[in-house]
């Protein structure tokens, strides 16, 4: 793996090495850690990089590392710079012929992911999207659960993303994280939606297996003074005929990182809690709630893949951030094998997750702005 951002003065970059590391499947072997040359060559050197391959821009590294014997060169690249700076390093990697792995949203426009999505079928490669949440293993669960008809027919999906962090103008006060997500030009059009509202409606579709056909959307900035959306709700249409409703705020003072799922179907009911991730609520019309937890021998095949640890041994964000880096890595050692891959439980996000989630922050915006009560999800 080589690193485009992440250096030590960065929060996420940390997290995608400890959860490539996880299974001991991926090793990092360079790095253009940083646009500040110094920060570059210093997170390099603590990360036990060779001089020869710590690079103070991604066009070096990836010009460079293109240029090196297959078996010594990357493999694939993880970009975790902020979102104006995903489109430019990715297709230059696969320009070059590396597979890529991305920080959400894959973009900063929808017309940039089509553009990666046309690139990847030209280069025939592989790119993974970490969403995060797709990773744990009961979410997991709730999908198979969902697929296998377990609550019926699903009617209604409600998600809920609470977030306090920027309830005050942290962008004016030296928080680098804050500042960017609130600049329209380096963070997209909307600022909740795209940084925590795309991890919402990835999580809806993702678990229920359907997709949202309309919505009607009701963005807004609380903090006076702020560039960029900080709160919204959105009512969502499944191509089902199911109805949900999808909220998330970046302005709701004490709350840490509240993701919540509820599904409803005919016959009964699932919840999750990404603060209590390794319990699964079943709740049924006519007899008591089932609490399913992590690591127990009755979860699906899909839940069980996922799982690491003994039941009653935690597990969360990292685990299930190492699952995504686990399944991209049994795949793409699978491809440079010239093996096979059959096993649906190794699976991850990818470009078309990417693509639908630029277009759901589209669609929002564009709701939100118009006098009409519906629009259209389109792409």
């Amino acid at each position: 793996m080589g690193m485009i951002g992440g250096g030590k003065d960065a929060f996420i970059g940390a997290i995608h090495r400890i959860a490539a590391n996880m299974d001991g499947m991926v090793e990092l072997v360079c790095g253009a850690l940083s646009i500040n040359k110094d920060i570059a060559v210093d997170s390099g050197r603590s990360l036990f990089l060779p001089e020869d391959r710590i690079y103070t821009t991604y066009e070096e590294m990836l010009e460079k590392e293109s240029q090196l014997p297959e078996d010594k060169r990357m493999d694939f690249v993880t970009i975790v710079t902020p979102n104006f700076a995903h489109f430019a390093p990715a297709m230059m990697a696969l320009d070059k012929g590396f597979h890529v792995v991305i920080e959400k949203p894959i973009t900063l426009t929808l017309d940039e992911a089509k553009q990666l999505k046309e690139k990847l079928s030209e280069e025939g490669l592989v790119l993974c999207l970490t969403h995060t949440y797709t990773g744990y293993p009961m979410v997991k669960q709730a999908k198979e659960m969902i697929q296998n008809g377990v609550i019926g027919k699903v009617r209604k999906v409600s998600v809920e993303y609470r977030q306090g962090w920027l309830s005050k103008q942290s962008e004016r006060e030296g928080n680098p994280g804050a500042a960017w997500r609130t600049d329209p030009k380096k963070g997209g059009k909307s600022g909740v939606m795209g940084d925590i509202g795309t991890h919402a409606f990835n999580l809806a579709e993702y678990a229920t297996g359907l997709q949202v056909t309309q919505l009607c959307a009701d963005l807004d900035i609380i903090v006076e003074g702020r560039q960029s959306h900080d709160d919204g709700a959105v009512l969502l249409k499944f191509d089902n005929g199911a109805r949900g409703v999808l909220m998330a705020s970046q302005v709701a003072a004490g709350e840490e990182n509240n993701l919540i799922l509820k599904i409803d179907g005919e016959n009964g009911g699932l919840e999750w809690h990404q603060q209590e991730p390794n319990t699964l609520l079943l709740k049924w019309l006519d007899k008591p709630t089932e609490m399913l937890r992590a690591g127990s021998p009755y979860l699906s095949p899909i839940a069980r893949h996922n799982s690491r640890t003994p039941g009653g041994h935690p597990e969360g964000y990292l685990e299930a951030f190492g699952n995504i880096y686990r399944n991209f890595a049994l795949t793409l050692a699978a491809r440079i094998n010239g093996d096979s891959q059959e096993n649906t439980a190794i699976e991850f996000p990818s470009v078309e997750e990417g693509i639908r989630g630029m277009a759901f922050v589209d669609s929002a915006v564009a709701s939100s702005e118009s006098d009409k009560k519906w629009i259209d999800f389109t792409i």
